[in-house]
């Protein structure tokens, strides 16, 4: 069965735009209010900011690669797995079928003026997220199943801020050569590549996109091997093999 990934680009553009669209509503709300967040935080807080993805994800990567029948959960109370190290985990998106996992999603932002802090923080969650996942999976915490798919993916605004050259400050040791000089971008680069060298994450992807892109949809990939193609791409596959197994 060849992969069905016709409209993944048009709708990841659709999903930038309305990404930067939903923000500046969220915003423009809270003003109008008289309730505004501080910085930031207003633009965040509206929670449907990546829902464009969702429905990428749905409609042109699982149901169009066969498993048109599945359960895709995206309510908040049907969103959450068992854990390892803590009772359950709160994920963007799970997809099921005949009573098993099939992929498990996360979908994350980064949007500026502060990057330092908040990488370290994307960085810290999606390795205890990883860590706790495949060990609950280990212990038979989804049942007796074959391994799912598990992704993350991140869009991160891209200003001059996120690609101009970071140092990286470790008194003791060096750090490795990769990380020298790495702008965020390129570290957030880094660790899609690495989350998935080291087989924490099926696929892990980011793209990069301006506010302008709320008017284009605009968004660039920083690498092949991090980026929404191979992430779509990787997912397709993973879905396909799965309606040929259980179908």
């Amino acid at each position: 069965m060849s992969l069905n990934l016709v409209n993944y680009q048009k709708k990841a553009r659709e999903a930038v735009q309305a990404f930067w669209g939903n923000r500046e509503a969220a915003r423009q709300k809270q003003i109008e209010s008289g309730k505004a967040d501080q910085g930031e935080r207003a633009g965040v807080t509206a929670g449907k900011n990546m829902d464009g993805f969702l429905a990428l994800v749905l409609d042109d990567v699982v149901r169009a690669n066969g498993l048109a029948r599945a359960q895709f959960h995206q309510q908040r109370t049907l969103l959450t797995l068992p854990g390892y190290f803590r009772p359950t985990k709160l994920w963007d998106l799970l997809v099921t079928y005949k009573g098993q996992l099939i992929a498990a999603i996360e979908l994350k932002s980064h949007v500026g003026p502060s990057f330092g802090k908040n990488f370290n923080n994307r960085t810290e969650e999606a390795l205890g997220t990883a860590h706790d996942f495949w060990t609950a999976y280990r212990e038979g915490a989804f049942g007796k199943q074959p391994r799912p798919f598990a992704g993350w993916f991140v869009l991160v605004e891209d200003t001059p801020k996120s690609r101009c050259p970071v140092k990286a400050q470790s008194p003791h040791f060096p750090v490795f050569e990769e990380f020298e000089d790495a702008s965020y971008l390129k570290r957030y680069d880094l660790l899609c590549q690495k989350l998935v060298q080291e087989q924490l994450y099926t696929t892990a992807a980011i793209i990069a996109s301006s506010r302008a892109a709320v008017k284009t949809g605009r968004f660039v990939e920083i690498s092949p091997m991090s980026g929404l193609k191979t992430f779509v791409s990787s997912l397709a596959g993973h879905i396909a093999a799965e309606a040929a197994r259980v179908d």
